[in-house]
């Protein structure tokens, strides 16, 4: 009786090893990966800066890992869109990337109480560049520096026309914080809706709107034109891109913090392993000279974070913006 429990318990002891076993593998063993392309959705329109980054990653990714990583464009509701379709619709494997920005997180959560994505559907991964905020007007444009313009603004708010992509857009916030620090009412200036730069740039250039707020990436080909002129950038330092232009601190308009940004994002659950290998990734290419290079040629400068200090920085940042969009009226 003893030998027949013997010989019937041993082999259920055996399954019991080989299946804990198993059970350890799948969370110590290396996922391979990828396997199959990878889709960068990048929620706002081709050649804007976001995309234009995103198409500079995915191609030296795709090089380095021997997938493709196709960047698929999906604008609309200033980011929100293409947002929700990589976090909310698309499988948390890795093979669905977000390109993350400042408009689509901590200031869409600044400006909305309950905006269509939230920051706790993102699982953050990494911020990879950072580009200033210029202040452009038309070429023939009166004003000749920065502290002109501001002294005009502050006697005249309600000829104060803008351009902006909604309320809760990247321009949105710029102007409001500018304004909230010479003394402004938000509310007497006026906001032009646009779809972006590709479209207010030109309306700013033509005399249909008096200023423009995007990155130095998005107005350095008509400023070089001279269809703009650049009255200040909103950074600590000038930027390597216009090194003749002031900053508004240089131009005694201190205590602006607004910048652009871009990273990445995945839908929460995605596996660790997953995440690390592309934070691996782009810690190791914003340090390649290559890669900077094609920065630089999309003037942008690499700006990165990562894990907690990324997140702190979200979490930071989007309170801020909550701050003033309370304040001015943003926040709705």
């Amino acid at each position: 009786m003893v030998k027949k429990r013997l010989k019937f318990l041993l082999p259920l002891a055996a399954i019991s090893v080989l299946f804990a076993g198993c059970g350890s593998a799948n969370t110590s063993a290396p996922v391979e990966y990828p396997t199959r392309e990878i889709e960068y959705v990048v929620p706002f329109s081709a050649g804007g800066g976001v995309d234009l980054v995103a198409r500079t990653v995915a191609e030296a990714l795709s090089k380095e890992w021997g997938r493709p990583i196709n960047v698929v464009n999906k604008p609309g509701a200033g980011g929100a869109t293409g947002a929700e379709y990589a976090l909310k619709q698309s499988a948390a494997d890795g093979y669905t990337v977000l390109a993350t920005n400042v408009s689509n997180t901590t200031m869409l959560a600044g400006g909305f109480e309950e905006p269509p994505v939230k920051l706790d559907d993102h699982l953050f991964v990494a911020r990879i560049v950072q580009d200033a905020p210029a202040f452009v007007v038309s070429a023939d444009a009166p004003w000749d520096n920065f502290k002109e313009f501001s002294d005009w603004v502050k006697a005249n708010p309600e000829q104060l026309t803008w351009t902006s992509v909604g309320p809760a857009g990247f321009s949105s916030f710029v102007v409001a914080e500018w304004l909230n620090e010479i003394g402004v009412d938000f509310t007497k200036t006026k906001m032009v809706v646009t779809k972006g730069a590709s479209e207010s740039l030109p309306l700013v250039a033509g005399g249909n709107a008096v200023l423009a707020v995007h990155t130095v990436n998005e107005v350095y080909t008509l400023v070089q034109a001279g269809k703009l002129k650049v009255l200040a950038v909103q950074a600590e330092e000038r930027s390597p891109f216009f090194p003749d232009v002031p900053t508004a601190k240089e131009q005694g308009v201190d205590n602006l913090s607004a910048f652009w940004w871009t990273g990445i994002s995945f839908p929460k659950g995605t596996p660790e392993t997953i995440v690390n290998k592309w934070q691996d990734a782009l810690n190791r290419l914003v340090k390649d000279e290559n890669f900077l290079a094609q920065l630089k040629n999309i003037q942008v400068e690499p700006s990165y974070l990562s894990g907690e200090a990324f997140r702190n920085f979200i979490d930071e940042e989007a309170a801020r913006y909550t701050e003033l969009g309370k304040k001015t009226g943003i926040r709705k």
